[in-house]
């Protein structure tokens, strides 16, 4: 670019004196024109100035342009010409000044006039000549992007002289004018001298500006389409009313609006009074609100909920009482308790409605049962049998994992997505406001702080406030007194107290192995035979078979691993017929079982060689215990450890809990006051340590009902007597030697008989629920009740001729 020098062309850098012009906040580039105000006092003494000092030297009067920010000066300004003093559009006085080159700030110095002079030297820039190949794409690129900016603009005459200009520095110093650029920014382009430089300067800022537009104008697009949409649904949904509008006078109908469809529907509906009377004060607010408010579509949703809801149907009960028990056997073997309950519940309900007590105090006679037991006695399953035999509709409501309180009481309408409660959902699945309502897995219900869902079941579960539950999304009353709730649980103490007054406890305690051999060829026998694609004449499994199965290959209180070991039993033979090996039909006695699915699982101790059995020493005996999948037995092994090398005291291990823990230190007191009396060696207890292990030290176990294991254990221990492999106990013992009664009997004994032993010994108090138990287990069962511990070591020690040799030592 070419510009002016300051100083005499002899010497181009030498100091030259120039009035300043201040420019607060402005910054001027050169090659700017830039027209001044001449009623600014200083603008006015700068001008001034330059033109008493044109008078002595040739050329045009020059001022010093220096931008000021914020009452500071840079260190270059620009040197520049005034070109014309006159009038500026507005009518005031002003000067048309060019500015021409930079220039670097010096010291003060006097000149005439009330300007401030300082002494300037003008800055060199150095252009390369030839320019080298990036300069030339830096300046292509700079008038490309300058080009958008002004045709966006629309400042067409601007784009041909941008064009137009070849020299770089011109080029760098032109963005001068660009407004986007901040005060900042321009005193940086001001300040770098190298043309290049501030080439790349100004195309960077331009290209920031560009990205930014295309942000600014992505978003008022954006914006501008979201409003136009807005406009254009307001104008078709008035269309659209005014359409129907039009269609209602030609056929004849009233003038109305959506909502007269909810209030003809709500009129027609067979709704109790209380909830018509709801629904219609609903109608009325969706009459008054308007369409683009919420709140009518939360009317919408609720009113098509109670419109929904069964309010006053009812299936017919089916009171063959005679019918209803065979459907009950033909679809489960065993569970006598429950059938006997529901045909109890029949039988009544048949005779109260012959009676017209079919409604007692508003309330109707429905039932709640809690069905508990181990996994896989057929507690959901009966559920959907119940309602078959009653002729009611069946639902099933899993709670298991549940933990929002919501989820059975249902969420308020003024949330989003507001839905009712799981109860109410039932009702509306089944379509009668009497059906049979299944609440799976009643005790894997857990609470947080969403709230208890347990404690929001009371209301639903007792029978003398559910004719009026109300549900938090409804919030009419729904009268539940009429539908048959059956809640089954795996384990009894989880479920809470409150909960388990409002329910009749029916327990299962398991099968039998009769029972399971019923069941496995009556029921899963034909059902896994379909699943594997075969024909009941294709495939026979002898009752001897599904009796080994049961007894052997399975140790359960249900009869779901026995289905899975037919159902692997059946794609074993299937397979072998497609690869050839196998001829149908077939028929799999027991014989066949090891070479189809393997050894056994579980052999009896009974079956096991005398000398492999785990009571084959002294020390060990055979309890019973009840756990989450049932009856099982329970083995503990007693120890005592070297006087030399073990300390005294008592070591308990197998994971256990508290009481068990109090009664192996019960177990060990009464032996050391009666050992004497009972010829034991008590003096090796003081000496001694005391190891008692509870084997499977991975399983948590409690409960008081092995005292007299333990207490038997350390007598076998002490008196080098063996126990008898084919004997069980259980029991709580007190410290003066009594047996006190336990719970579980029937599980109990139910897993003695699946693990082959042949006497039990239960506490005498416990003697009436043998009443309970099965009478073909009992049978091959010889029961002893007891009433103290000296009983039990009567009958569970064999002799002493038959005692090990073995002398005890340490473990």
């Amino acid at each position: 670019m070419a510009a002016e020098t300051v100083s005499s062309p002899s010497s181009p850098d030498a100091p030259s004196a120039l009035p300043v012009l201040p420019l607060d906040d402005e910054v001027v580039l050169p090659g700017m024109v830039v027209p001044l105000d001449l009623s600014d006092s200083e603008v006015r003494a700068a001008v001034e100035a330059a033109q008493a000092a044109a008078g002595t030297t040739p050329g045009k009067p020059r001022v010093l342009l220096v931008p000021r920010i914020d009452g500071t000066y840079p260190a270059t300004g620009v040197l520049g010409t005034v070109e014309q003093v006159g009038r500026l559009a507005d009518g005031d006085p002003g000067a048309l000044v060019r500015a021409r080159s930079r220039v670097r700030i010096g010291a003060g110095t006097t000149g005439p006039g009330a300007a401030l002079w300082v002494e300037g030297t003008r800055v060199a820039e150095n252009v390369p000549e030839p320019l080298p190949g990036h300069v030339t794409e830096l300046m292509k690129e700079y008038k490309a992007l300058a080009t958008t900016w002004l045709k966006k603009r629309g400042a067409w005459q601007v784009v041909d002289r941008v064009q137009a200009i070849d020299d770089v520095a011109a080029l760098a110093d032109n963005s001068g004018y660009s407004p986007f650029l901040a005060t900042e920014q321009k005193v940086e382009l001001l300040e770098t001298a190298d043309p290049v430089a501030r080439l790349k300067l100004a195309t960077q800022h331009l290209r920031d500006h560009l990205a930014e537009q295309d942000v600014a104008e992505t978003i008022a697009k954006d914006v501008q389409e979201g409003v136009d949409k807005q406009q254009r649904e307001f104008l078709l949904r008035r269309q659209l009313e005014a359409v129907r509008k039009e269609l209602r006078e030609i056929n004849g109908e009233k003038d109305g609006e959506e909502s007269d469809d909810y209030r003809a529907r709500v009129e027609a509906a067979d709704l109790p009074e209380k909830v018509r009377e709801a629904a219609l004060k609903e109608v009325d607010k969706l009459e008054r609100s308007s369409d683009q408010s919420p709140e009518g579509s939360w009317i919408r949703t609720w009113l098509d909920t109670v419109l929904e809801l069964p309010w006053n149907t009812r299936t017919e009960d089916a009171y063959d009482i005679q019918g209803a028990k065979a459907v009950l056997d033909a679809e489960h073997s065993g569970l006598g308790d429950v059938k006997e309950r529901i045909t109890e519940y029949l039988a009544v309900r048949k005779r109260r409605t012959e009676r017209g007590l079919g409604v007692i105090g508003g309330r109707r006679g429905g039932a709640v049962l809690a069905l508990v037991g181990p996994p896989g006695v057929g507690k959901t399953s009966l559920g959907e049998s119940v309602a078959h035999a009653m002729g009611r509709e069946f639902v099933r409501v899993a709670l298991g994992g549940v933990r929002d309180e919501a989820e059975i009481r249902g969420h308020r309408r003024t949330y989003v997505g507001a839905l009712p409660g799981r109860i109410v959902r039932a009702i509306k699945e089944a379509g009668s406001m009497n059906p049979v309502v299944l609440l799976d897995e009643i005790d894997k219900v857990g609470s947080d702080f969403r709230g208890d869902p347990a404690a929001a079941l009371l209301e639903v579960l007792d029978p003398a406030q559910n004719h009026t539950f109300r549900d938090h999304y409804l919030e009419v009353e729904l009268d539940l007194s009429d539908v048959v709730f059956l809640a089954t649980a795996n384990v009894l103490e989880a479920i809470p107290e409150a909960l388990l007054d409002r329910m009749e406890l029916v327990r299962l305690d398991g099968y039998t192995e009769d029972e399971k051999v019923v069941i496995a060829r009556d029921h899963l026998l034909p059902r896994q035979l379909e699943r594997a694609g075969l024909a009941a004449e294709e495939v026979t499994i002898d009752e001897s078979a599904l009796r080994r199965l049961a007894g052997e290959y399975t140790r359960e209180a249900g009869v779901r691993t026995l289905e899975r070991s037919i159902a692997r039993l059946l794609r074993k033979v299937a397979a072998q017929h497609e690869l050839g090996d196998r001829e149908l039909p077939f028929t799999v006695g027991a014989e066949d079982l090891r070479a189809l699915i393997g050894r056994p699982h579980h052999v009896p101790e009974s079956a096991q060689d005398p000398a492999e059995r785990r009571t084959a020493v002294p020390g060990v005996a055979t309890g019973l215990a009840v756990t989450g999948a049932g009856g099982d037995v329970l083995f503990v092994e007693a120890s005592l450890a070297d006087p030399e090398t073990g300390a005294a005291g008592l070591t308990l291990t197998g994971q256990l809990g508290d009481v068990m823990k109090e009664s192996a230190q019960i177990a060990l007191s009464f032996l050391r006051s009666h050992g004497a009396e009972l010829e034991l060696p008590v003096g090796d207890l003081k000496d001694r340590g005391v190891h008692i292990h509870f084997p499977a030290g991975a399983v948590p176990k409690d409960g008081p009902s092995a005292g007299v294991t333990m207490t038997t254990a350390l007598a076998s221990l002490l008196s080098g007597r063996l126990v008898r492999t084919d004997v069980a106990m259980t029991g709580e013992v007190s410290l003066t030697g009594r047996v006190l009664p336990i719970g579980g009997v029937k599980q109990k004994l139910l897993a003695a008989h699946r693990a082959g032993v042949t006497t039990v010994i239960i506490p005498k108090r416990n003697e009436a629920d043998l009443d309970d138990v099965p009478a073909e287990v009992l049978e091959k069962l010889d029961v002893h009740p007891v009433t103290d511990v000296r009983q039990v070591l009567e009958l569970a020690l064999a002799p002493a001729d038959v005692a090990s040799d073995a002398v005890p030592a340490a473990a």
